[in-house]
């Protein structure tokens, strides 16, 4: 049975593109997958917090000798990627916040990256070790940034991209719903991403 775990990382629910387009994701992979278990959490309400000084430090200790305050701090790391590994397929909805992606996720993204758990170094350098998983990034901005003038602006998508592959998960698609606050594109851009969700 294939488990599919769906992230969302926007505070607009219901009219969030990026929450509507992951779902739609999600809803492609279940007829790919019948019976698969769908996990949907949002990272808004979970609000993982920012990486500090005590969760790092929790990061770098053996387990042997984690203290009680290493233990809560470190329960929000081990939370998420447990999640991670249990999953087959990520889903993540992300849309566009000052060219980049929302702090939920950035929060819950400090807390999967663990050297010695996620990844580990190499002589050849960082070897990721989360693998045989399928990332689909649902991406929605108001402005175009898969091409064009604005595409050197897109510090989303390729920074998801490099940050998974750390970690091991290199098969990253992205699907866009784009140009939504622009008059000739946003009427249809939602349907558009839609039709070229491609598993």
């Amino acid at each position: 049975m294939k488990k599919i775990l769906h992230l969302i990382s926007s505070f607009r629910d219901d009219a969030s593109y990026s929450i509507k387009l992951g779902r739609s994701i999600v809803d492609r992979l279940v007829e790919e997958n019948p019976g698969a278990v769908v996990q949907e959490i949002n990272l808004i309400d979970e609000n993982y917090p920012h990486l500090d000084a005590p969760h790092f430090q929790a990061f770098l200790t053996p387990t042997a000798e984690l203290t009680a305050d290493d233990k809560e701090a470190i329960k929000y790391s081990d939370k998420a990627i447990s999640q991670l590994m249990d999953a087959d397929y990520l889903v993540v909805g992300s849309p566009f916040y000052n060219f980049s992606i929302h702090s939920a996720l950035k929060a819950w993204i400090d807390h999967i990256v663990r050297a010695g758990v996620t990844f580990r170094y190499t002589e050849n350098g960082p070897e990721g070790l989360v693998k045989g998983k399928k990332v689909y990034i649902a991406m929605a901005s108001g402005g175009v940034y898969s091409d064009g003038p604005a595409q050197a602006y897109d510090f989303n998508g390729p920074y998801l991209k490099h940050v998974f592959g750390l970690i091991g998960m290199t098969d990253v698609k992205i699907i866009r719903a784009e140009g939504i606050k622009i008059p000739s594109l946003g009427e249809h851009a939602l349907e558009n991403a839609i039709a070229s969700i491609s598993l």
